[in-house]
């Protein structure tokens, strides 16, 4: 298991107020790793601590545990060992960390609501047309005449369904299994991510959340002191999202052949005008980090609106659509009813 935001968040802050009070970092690495609770992270830091004692730097020994520290954990870390400021990167490790989880956390809950609605409602629909309908046709049979189109139409859904179900849970798996193994590869998961951005309400959130951890990300490691190239490096693979991926990598090539970060982006049409704009300016300026740290706070908030536009927007939405699949079948069902003394007295 890998270990949770909220225990480095920890881990960052203490030990960085250790490094700042002059502890060395040997000891304050066996301090910590007797106060972890959780088994896997004390055993990490344990083995940290042990490599360090070797003559390993402490960078470097993060490196080896990705499971706990990931390479821009590892390389923020670097930054600060070579600055000599080691404590203030770890303390701003901390808040990134922190920042980055909370954002994570508001689109998580955002979409957990309406996922967990609409499977409710395919239980109940699915309930209502396999268990309760055939019930409702043995006395529909019992009573004779003609039955109103609705209800034949509920009922022939009924029978098909009840008839095929197997296969269409066998179908439905099999089917999951082959878009599971088509976006684990690199055309499939570019294919996913670019049709994320342009699913109708949910596709703008979650271009300002890749957005803001894109300039978060890449000015919280310019600001530490990590070459540019590097950055670029780091942020396409914690980015998340393959099209943000290449564009990074694209800046990236951009900035080797002694190009700007701006331009690349721009042709990547996934960053508006607004950010490449304040991206140009501040490489012009020499106020990236600046800039990127204003993008970053401005597309944070911007998910806080979002999310709560969203969120508004989609339960009464899911609502109104649940209301009328479920009240669709229950007209149905008492149609037969309402026409009773035609279906027992036909003539």
């Amino acid at each position: 298991p890998r270990v949770s935001t909220q225990q480095l968040v920890i881990f960052s802050r203490q030990l960085a107020t250790m490094v700042a009070s002059g502890i060395p970092i040997v000891g304050a690495l066996e301090v910590l790793s007797q106060q972890i609770e959780d088994r896997t992270f004390r055993h990490i830091l344990r083995a940290v601590t042990q490599q360090v004692q070797a003559g390993a730097s402490l960078s470097e020994a993060f490196a080896k545990h990705p499971r706990a520290f990931s390479e821009f954990f590892a390389n923020m870390v670097k930054a600060g060992e070579s600055s000599g400021r080691l404590d203030e990167i770890l303390d701003r490790l901390a808040g990134y960390l922190e920042k980055a989880d909370v954002l994570k956390r508001k689109v998580q809950s955002s979409l957990f609501y309406p996922a967990l609605v609409s499977l409710l409602a395919f239980s109940i629909t699915t309930f209502l047309v396999v268990v309760v309908v055939p019930k409702f046709k043995d006395i529909f049979t019992s009573l004779g005449g003609k039955l109103p189109m609705p209800t034949q139409l509920l009922l022939t859904a009924s029978d098909v369904l009840r008839q095929y179900f197997p296969v269409m849970i066998g179908l439905a798996v099999m089917m999951a299994a082959a878009l599971r193994m088509f976006l684990a590869t690199p055309i499939g998961r570019a294919w996913f991510d670019g049709v994320k951005l342009h699913v109708p309400l949910i596709g703008p959130l979650l271009q300002k959340v890749a957005i803001a951890r894109f300039a978060r990300t890449l000015g919280t490691l310019s600001r530490s002191g990590v070459p540019i190239l590097t950055s670029l490096e780091i942020v396409a693979k914690t980015v998340g999202n393959t099209l943000l991926e290449q564009a990074a990598l694209a800046a990236r090539s951009s900035i080797r052949e002694g190009a700007n970060i701006a331009d690349p982006l721009a042709k990547s049409r996934i960053f508006p005008p607004m950010v490449t704009r304040m991206i140009a300016i501040g490489e012009k300026t020499g106020e990236l980090e600046r800039m990127l740290s204003k993008i970053a706070e401005f597309y944070e908030n911007e998910v806080d609106a979002a999310v709560n536009a969203l969120t508004s927007l989609i339960e009464p939405i899911i609502i109104t659509v649940l209301g009328l699949v479920i009240g669709s079948i229950v007209i149905a069902l008492f149609l037969p009813v309402f026409k009773i003394s035609q279906l027992i007295s036909p003539y």
